[in-house]
């Protein structure tokens, strides 16, 4: 034997060293966060400066002009939502550990929720990867049984036998008298093995075993071949000397939830792939059979041209069968779809899947599969089951929808201080709050709804970036928060002329009220829980006004009638804000997702 390239120049010491580098992984939910806290830290710096020249020349006394602008710079961040950003994605991973799905990285849960395909091999995914040997067909007169000794001897000679060998060793025993003298293993790029045996009677025979149009050229036999795959069978050839021999059918178990998991993708705007090195017609049938749509229109991947990138690109994109794919045609199919604009998703369970498996924006391994395969991939399916893949999609559109929901509320938060700092800077007059008033708000209007709103039940896609979404709306429902804080301390400090301790009542009465509308609003669709939820709180804080050893710690007093109606009107002018803003950012929302979906559709398969 020849060794053209040993050591570190070898092609499994490539694939190895190329598996072996670590690439984090990309999650554009937290990346979003940090672009909501770096726009805040800048908004914040000319805030506070303007905040404590505002409260200098208030007139207070000092301690107690540090003290509100204390409370107005505090305000200004929204402590809490990246805890329970990472809070919200752990959960998730303890979701799905326990429907045995090993997520190894905290961001995968929330990459297979915004994939747009999914690229699944045929073998080990759609089927279960057991194979049983149907029948064999011998060619031109040969002997059935000579087949059969032939085929014992290929099978349980095999020191490392493959899924098909191992369907032929459980259907054909090994026979007496045959010598093996030399062999050469499978490959995956050739696609076929051989061995040389001494038969009984002191003959020796070579024999190839592969896939038919690798091992012979012969019209009738390839034709034959053609009719069986139709069925969804897989079809091996074995050659004796050069002829063709046989022909050996096999069928795939097709897993028992493969149609309703493709069913589910398709019903979530997910387009599958599948790429297979079996024979194009075979991989067609079976995927046709399980409902994946456009599956009759296989390409071979024998006939694309990797050095034409438009073209190898656009074959890609139009067709959703490949058969006769080598891994190194796997990895530039991923990065065709990736530069089609696609979040891919890729399952696989051998070594050859490694390194497309670790290209694509998220990695699946079965659990059944290589080492290497397990060491890459960000998600391990432990029961080999497909079916698990909707409960990880469904688990991670839950995050990205409550984590937007839940960065509403933080942002209310920080727009209404931006405000108010800023109102009350320009006017020179005392900052509405204390510390202990907006702890009380952060807790019972923030903190506690933001923690149950995170790890609820959600649904719906999940496409694109939510900081324009989650900003949009957080400007209407800050503003609408300061209307109405500000509206009531105006008036009762202003026109009323009533004491400091009452307008800052009226204004965290005021507050709160409109936090309460805000919770309703971010909370849709109102179950009986969420209902429990918003009445809970709204309870929760009302105490601090009612019991009284509670409005003393956080200094705060009983209100007449006057200043009661004047703090229902800001409510009211603040709710109205809220209700007017909501309504025109969702038609807003609704036109951006109307053009969001027509770029899309460019970039899907067949678009």
């Amino acid at each position: 034997m020849r060794a053209h390239r040993v050591g570190a120049a070898a092609f499994a010491a490539d694939l190895t060293e190329q598996a072996r580098r670590f690439a984090v992984t990309r999650s554009p939910l937290q990346a979003d966060v940090t672009t909501i806290l770096r726009v805040v830290a800048v908004a914040v710096v000319p805030a506070a400066a303007l905040l404590v020249s505002g409260q200098v020349r208030s007139g207070l006394p000092a301690r107690e002009a540090a003290t509100r602008a204390v409370a107005g710079v505090v305000t200004m961040v929204p402590e809490g939502l990246l805890l329970l950003t990472s809070v919200a994605l752990a959960v998730g991973i303890v979701r799905l550990g326990a429907r045995r799905c090993l997520v190894k990285e905290l961001p995968a849960v929330e990459l297979l929720a915004r994939v747009t395909v999914v690229c699944v091999d045929k073998t080990g995914t759609l089927t279960a990867g057991a194979i049983e040997l149907v029948r064999t067909e011998p060619l031109d007169g040969t002997d059935p049984a000579d087949v059969r000794a032939a085929l014992g001897a290929l099978a349980h000679g095999d020191p490392n036998p493959n899924a098909t060998m191992r369907a032929v060793a459980a259907a054909c025993p090994s026979p007496e008298g045959w010598t093996e003298t030399a062999r050469v293993p499978f490959d995956s790029a050739r696609k076929w093995s051989g061995a040389t045996f001494t038969s009984p009677d002191g003959e020796v025979r070579e024999f190839v075993v592969g896939a038919p149009e690798f091992v012979t050229g012969d019209a009738v036999t390839l034709a034959r071949v053609a009719e069986i795959v139709a069925d969804g069978h897989r079809v091996v050839l074995v050659t004796a000397g050069g002829t063709p021999h046989a022909l050996l059918v096999l069928e795939e178990q097709v897993r028992p939830d493969a149609a309703d998991t493709i069913a589910y993708f398709g019903r979530q705007g997910v387009t599958l792939k599948v790429i297979s090195g079996d024979n194009p017609a075979t991989v067609a049938a079976i995927a046709d059979r399980l409902g994946v749509p456009g599956a009759r229109r296989a390409v071979d991947a024998r006939t694309l041209d990797d050095g034409d990138v438009a073209g190898f690109d656009a074959a890609v994109l139009d067709a959703t069968t490949f058969g006769r794919v080598t891994p190194h045609q796997k990895r530039a199919m991923v990065g065709a779809l990736q530069r089609a604009g696609h979040v891919v998703a890729m399952t696989g369970d051998g070594v050859n899947d490694v390194l497309a498996l670790k290209d694509a924006d998220l990695g699946i391994a079965m659990g059944q599969g290589s080492a290497a395969m397990r060491a890459v991939a960000s998600v391990v399916l432990l029961d080999d089951a497909f079916a698990s893949l909707p409960a990880v999609v469904a688990e991670g559109r839950r995050v990205i929808a409550n984590i937007e929901r839940v960065a509403v509320l933080f942002l209310t938060k920080t727009v209404a201080a931006l405000w108010l700092a800023t109102t009350t800077g320009v006017a020179g007059i005392p900052y509405p709050f204390l510390p202990r008033h907006l702890s009380l708000i952060s807790a019972t209007t923030i903190g506690i709804p933001a923690f149950v709103l995170a790890l609820a039940p959600a649904a719906g896609p999940a496409s694109g970036s939510f900081v324009r979404r989650a900003a949009a709306r957080a400007v209407v429902t800050g503003t609408a928060a300061a209307v109405g804080a500000g509206g009531a301390f105006a008036v009762v400090d202003g026109p009323l002329g009533r004491p400091l301790v009452e307008a800052q009542t009226a204004a965290t009465a005021a507050l709160v009220a409109v936090m309460l509308a805000v919770l309703v609003v971010v909370a849709r669709p109102l179950t009986w829980r969420r209902v429990v939820l918003v009445v809970g709180m709204a309870l929760a804080s009302g105490t601090a006004f009612v019991v009284a050893p509670a409005r003393r710690f956080l200094d705060l007093v009983v209100l007449d009638a006057a200043v009661v109606m004047v703090t229902v009107g800001a409510v009211a002018a603040g709710v109205a804000t809220l209700l007017v803003g909501n309504l025109m950012v969702l038609r807003r929302t609704a036109r951006g997702e109307v053009r969001e979906r027509t770029r899309s559709e460019k970039v899907r398969p067949g678009g």
